[in-house]
């Protein structure tokens, strides 16, 4: 099945950059949409909840003319539905205000979301962990999936992407995104290779210029290696992945963490002994080994799309 047109104009790589809470802004996501991927950022970020009407207005306003001779990427918009988020309503209708082109929705399918992007032409992409979840969005009126796999920063599942990809495509023929350890152009192709039509990627943009990221953030992103993360639900009440650096500077033992209840998620207000979900407890996923330096979004892209296309000499494809 041919992507929708969204999914697939304006775009150098088969590439959406994940929304990475608290870090991404507008100077990444216009950094992203020019270098020609998908960017992205959480409603969440825009704080007050008044700025959100600023940030729209300002990336609509720097990707509605070329950049370098070439058109900006679209932009996606992360709506948190979970019933903790009171912002929701509120920040929805500045989507369809601004008629973003793509929201990804999280930790809940509802259809009314998907009806209101629908209203102005937009797509919804919602992200799942498993293949029961991932039926109920679609019966709810998403347009698409990101399946997120075991290894992806931030909330994540368990599963191996080779099942998670495999049993969604038995009876789903739409656009389905990879999440999970997706850190370099061959890897891009690898989650195409498996039945995805696009990777999702959010650790490797943590490390760049543009991101909204502690200095401190970013070089443990450059000096850490897969085995240095933690997947834990302490945090938040959801399970996800997390770098055992930023742990142990809160004083917490990474390898004797208790469990939390999920039924008390909160999604913004998650902290543990003073320590704060995504501010001072940094999330990073299992591909954090390939990342070896701060660079800017163009220099970043640029070496993906290099790889992409050595992958693709490689397998004669």
């Amino acid at each position: 099945m041919a992507l929708p047109p969204i999914l697939s104009q304006d775009l150098r790589l088969p590439l959406i950059a994940s929304p990475l809470f608290i870090i991404s802004h507008p100077p990444l996501v216009i950094a992203q949409c020019r270098a020609g991927v998908m960017g992205a950022f959480p409603a969440l970020n825009a704080r007050p909840e008044a700025q959100l009407d600023e940030w729209l207005a300002e990336i609509t306003e720097a990707l509605g003319a070329p950049h370098q001779g070439r058109r900006p990427a679209p932009f996606a918009v992360n709506q948190i539905v979970h019933r903790s988020n009171k912002r929701l309503e509120r920040d929805l209708g500045l989507c369809v205000k601004y008629k973003v082109p793509v929201v990804i929705s999280s930790l809940g399918a509802v259809e009314e979301v998907n009806q209101a992007v629908h209203s102005y032409g937009g797509i919804v992409l919602h992200d799942v962990i498993h293949d029961r979840h991932a039926r109920k969005a679609i019966e709810k009126g998403a347009d698409g999936l990101i399946a997120v796999a075991a290894g992806a920063g931030g909330h994540a599942g368990t599963l191996s992407p080779f099942a998670l990809v495999g049993e969604i495509r038995q009876w789903f023929e739409g656009p389905l995104i990879l999440s999970g350890a997706i850190a370099t152009g061959g890897a891009i192709l690898a989650a195409q290779a498996m039945g995805a039509d696009m990777a999702y990627m959010g650790s490797p943009f943590i490390a760049t210029n543009e991101a909204r990221a502690s200095d401190a953030y970013k070089a443990m992103i450059v000096g850490s290696r897969a085995a240095d993360i933690v997947y834990s639900n302490l945090f938040t009440g959801i399970h996800g992945n997390y770098l055992k650096g930023s742990i142990e500077a809160a004083g917490m033992d990474p390898d004797r963490l208790p469990s939390a209840d999920p039924s008390a998620m909160d999604f913004e207000k998650a902290a543990v002994e003073g320590a704060k979900a995504w501010k001072d407890i940094w999330g990073a996923g299992q591909g954090v080994g390939s990342v070896d330096r701060v660079q800017p979004v163009a220099e970043l892209v640029d070496r993906l799309e290099r790889e992409y296309s050595e992958a693709k000499t490689r397998l004669g494809v």
